[in-house]
């Protein structure tokens, strides 16, 4: 069942929300042609509605494939795309090729958004596309963003900051315009699910990826499946741990086969933005 969408006091009131969406549109008509960072998420998927909405043929989504990508991530933004009927074009990024990215320090996100810019910033000249945007908005502004940092530096625009728009806005005309991401829960990269400082390895990326995919199976539709080595920090809203422990034989099982030997259930519910050990910088969503 579909949740109801945000609508906290930082969402403008219809004449505000109106003029914003004008200032959105007025600011697309001024790129003139954009490459969209299209994640599947619901910023990005607004961002390329409302693109192909104003410049039609003249936009592109363009979806990043590495290993810190869940496979059923890319299945989604393909559908979604097909149902805006932007063009979408999936490329692959060399972030894991970084050892600065597999050190899995603070500046991880810096690298993995300097190798999206990079190469799509290459991508816009072949299109003959006058610029790249990403789905930034106002709740971005203050948080620990190293990501923000690489826009920044490639020139990347941020269409929706520009306009003033707050993430409940956002899921706001999603939902009126009818997009399938209008309450999607957020879904950073699975590089985000190792401690800070822990190198980033494929195998661990892919036992995160299996590991939340059985848990979505199960019903679960936001999880964070924590890496410590072979222990498993299992993550839920506070509402659902009690159903996750009623059910904890068939999905330790299955994590077992996944490599895995020790799964525990956080007792503090699913923390968007905590860090599998200790403090940390947040996590910086796929957007």
């Amino acid at each position: 069942m579909a949740r109801p969408a945000a609508q906290g006091p930082e969402v403008a009131s219809p004449g505000r929300l109106a003029g914003k969406r004008a200032r959105l549109e007025e600011v697309l008509r001024d790129l003139r042609g954009v490459v969209v960072a299209f994640s599947g998420g619901v910023d990005s998927a607004y961002l390329l509605a409302a693109a192909h909405d104003v410049l039609g043929d003249r936009c592109a989504g363009a979806t990043a494939v590495s290993p810190s990508l869940a496979r059923d991530e890319l299945d989604s933004a393909r559908r979604l795309a097909a149902a805006i009927g932007v063009r979408h074009i999936v490329v692959e990024t060399e972030e894991y090729e970084d050892p600065r990215y597999r050190q899995n320090d603070a500046h991880r996100c810096y690298f993995c958004k300097h190798a999206l810019f990079t190469r799509l910033g290459a991508l816009a000249a072949e299109l003959d596309l006058p610029c790249v945007a990403y789905g930034a908005n106002v709740d971005d502004l203050g948080d620990w963003r190293p990501g923000m940092r690489a826009a920044r530096e490639f020139a990347v625009r941020a269409p929706l900051l520009d306009a003033g728009f707050t993430k409940s806005e956002i899921r706001a005309l999603a939902r009126a315009r009818g997009l399938a991401a209008w309450d999607k829960p957020a879904s950073p990269c699975l590089a985000s699910r190792i401690p800070r400082g822990t190198p980033v390895t494929f195998r661990a990326l892919r036992q995160i990826e299996e590991g939340e995919r059985i848990l979505h199976g199960l019903g679960f539709r936001e999880v964070r499946v924590r890496h410590h080595g072979d222990v498993a920090r299992v993550e839920v809203p506070l509402e659902e741990i009690a159903r996750l422990q009623e059910i904890a034989p068939q999905f330790t099982a299955a994590f077992r086969a996944v490599g895995f030997r020790e799964v525990i259930v956080d007792p503090r519910g699913l923390r968007s933005g905590a860090r599998a050990l200790g403090p940390g910088a947040p996590e910086e969503p796929r957007r």
